[in-house]
């Protein structure tokens, strides 16, 4: 085992534990539905918010795990389009949230060769919050290690209804015709157009759907659920779902 450190917020220093024995196989893409944070703080009698405190220190130890397993790129669900029917208070909690980690964790990520993305419509988030995104982006945009890919006011369906739209538009305008349009066509007026889709979809809190989250993307991703609450799912669990992928043959609808 390697031990590394990752900084959390307001604790001591804790240590991070990799195998060594995962270097075959490794999925290039990993998404992950990061479920859990209410009701682990419930559990404990805490407010929803602690929750989502623990779920963003949690954030750093996975991504910090996936970096030195040369993962390619780890898509995390950080806020729905549906999120939004939150309470207000529990809203703007999450707004707030992007803000802390990228501020206390950028030096870090710049450090090591993190570059940080985004999915969804961040231009409709609150003002403090998009510009703590995109000084990560420009801050990252050199880096040519682990693509951190945060989905933030993203949903699938609004994703690929906004596709057809500007698909329709480019045939209207006589860029190609409609016998034309194939998978390719519409991959590439996704958000994850420059991304190769998930090879592993992981999700949270032992729920078993996939919540408007990269549909079409995941057609041939392998899924991977736990019961664990995201604050508690930590790197062993996670070398766990990577163990699993290896096991399993690929067949893309063959034999």
């Amino acid at each position: 085992m390697r031990l590394f450190k990752l900084p959390f917020n307001n604790k001591k220093e804790k240590n991070v534990e990799i195998s060594t024995d995962l270097s075959e196989n490794i999925p290039k893409h990993i998404a992950i539905i990061m479920d859990g944070n209410g009701r682990w703080a419930q559990k404990r009698g805490l407010p929803r918010i602690a929750g989502h405190r623990e779920g963003m220190d949690n954030v750093k130890r996975i991504v910090k795990a996936a970096n030195l397993l040369q993962v390619e790129v780890l898509t995390l669900y950080a806020f729905s389009t549906e999120n939004w029917k939150r309470p207000s208070n529990e809203v703007e909690y999450l707004m707030r949230l992007p803000i802390d980690f990228l501020q206390h964790y950028l030096p870090e990520l710049v450090e090591e060769n993190v570059r940080v993305q985004t999915i969804g419509e961040a231009q409709d988030l609150p003002a403090n919050t998009q510009k703590a995104i995109l000084n990560a982006k420009q801050q990252t945009a050199d880096n040519t290690g682990l693509i951190l890919n945060i989905a933030i006011n993203y949903g699938s369906r609004f994703e690929m209804i906004r596709s057809i739209k500007e698909i329709c538009e480019e045939v209207q305008e006589g860029k190609y015709g409609i016998d034309e349009i194939t998978e390719n066509t519409l991959s590439h007026h996704l958000y994850t157009s420059q991304l190769e889709d998930p090879d592993l979809l992981i999700r949270t809190s032992g729920e078993l759907r996939l919540s408007n989250f990269l549909l079409w993307q995941a057609a041939y991703s392998e899924l991977w659920f736990t019961e664990t609450l995201w604050p508690d799912f930590h790197t062993e669990e996670f070398e766990e779902a990577i163990r699993d992928y290896q096991k399993r043959k690929r067949r893309y609808g063959g034999i």
